[in-house]
């Protein structure tokens, strides 16, 4: 019956277990990253939910591919198991700090320090286009930039343009899926102007 096939994404998943979720506290998360990528989004460090799964921004709750998807970056609302579609969509993930905890204010300043060192070194390896890092308190930190607000930054990051987005975390209150999305959209457009 046409209208009635759920597409593979809608179907419900079986989340982590508590004893799952537990033994996955300081995993780290492989990146998903390709040479040349028009985006690399930055996060600011997996949580259990994501090292539990192997899936980036992947807690129910989390904003981060209903954005994507309302920025106008994808052409579907992908599930976080679909992270592998993004290198063909000229988009990757990566995180500040690779180490997962139950929130990101777990991190110390000195790891959001040498996470900003090797981020750079990763920009420099693959040669992204853009840098698109969520979160500005991480930002702020880790770039000793404190002052930095959401959009374009003024200087590059290892050739790089770079942009701050806000955090998709659901704890994220002060921004709406909406304005979320019209977040991503900005920086997409800006992408697409070169």
């Amino acid at each position: 019956m046409a209208g009635s096939a759920r597409h593979r994404s809608d179907r419900p998943r079986p989340g982590p277990t508590r004893e799952q979720l537990a033994a996955a506290a300081e995993r780290t998360l492989p990146d998903v990253i390709a040479p040349g990528l028009d985006v690399l989004f930055v996060g600011i460090n997996p949580g259990l939910w994501s090292a539990a799964t192997g899936w980036h921004f992947a807690r129910p709750g989390n904003r981060f591919w209903p954005a994507l998807h309302r920025g106008g970056f994808t052409p579907r609302l992908l599930h976080p198991s679909e992270q592998h579609e993004l290198p063909g969509l000229g988009l990757g993930i990566t995180n500040m700090v690779a180490r997962a905890s139950a929130r990101a204010d777990e991190l110390t300043a000195a790891e959001l320090v040498d996470g900003a060192e090797i981020l750079t070194g990763k920009v420099q390896q693959y040669r992204p286009r853009w840098v698109a890092v969520v979160g500005v308190t991480a930002y702020r930190i880790g770039f000793a930039r404190p002052k930095a607000a959401f959009g374009p930054q003024p200087e590059p990051l290892a050739g790089a343009r770079l942009w701050v987005l806000p955090n998709p975390s659901g704890l994220n209150a002060h921004f709406t899926p909406v304005t979320l999305g019209a977040a991503f959209a900005e920086l997409r457009a800006a992408v697409i102007a070169g």
